[in-house]
């Protein structure tokens, strides 16, 4: 009799040795968000891991998701993430862009601008303090491309 209490005893205490043993919500969730990306949001219930917020790409997504099943008490994981939407480059009009390359480099009589199909080619010569400041000013215009052929003196 006082065996069979004993051993019941030992393995009450056993289990609930054990059972505390197991991670807790709480700190798995510390643990894989910790680990994550920014933007990523971790919600934890009974080791069941969903992660939710905005990554750049189905390989951002993958890795998160990797990130998290490899974490200690995590028994599965939803992956909520959404995918940014990226805007469509805007390539200005040859008739708005030549009037507004024009404008950019009336400043720079040395320099000899032309725009076919969205490209913007310089030509002449400009001093090196001023080369960033109408790169910037024709980058702003959004060409397709600056096809810069300049000599820099």
């Amino acid at each position: 009799m006082k065996t069979t209490k004993f051993l019941m005893s030992a393995v009450i205490a056993a289990t609930l040795f054990f059972a505390s043993c197991k991670p807790k919500d709480a700190d798995i969730q510390s643990a894989v968000q910790a680990k994550e990306a920014a933007g990523i949001t971790v919600a934890v219930a009974k080791g069941d891991v969903t992660l939710t917020g905005e990554v750049a790409d189905e390989a951002a997504k993958a890795k998160a998701e990797e990130i998290a099943k490899a974490d200690k008490g995590v028994k599965s994981v939803i992956n909520s993430l959404t995918i940014k939407a990226v805007a469509p480059v805007v390539i200005a009009e040859d008739s708005a862009l030549t009037k507004n390359v024009a404008d950019a480099t009336k400043d720079f009589p040395t320099v000899k601008a032309e725009v076919k199909d969205g490209v913007v080619l310089l030509t002449g010569e400009i001093k090196k303090a001023s080369l960033i400041t109408l790169m910037q000013q024709l980058s702003a215009l959004k060409p397709k491309k600056i096809d810069n052929k300049l000599t820099v003196k």
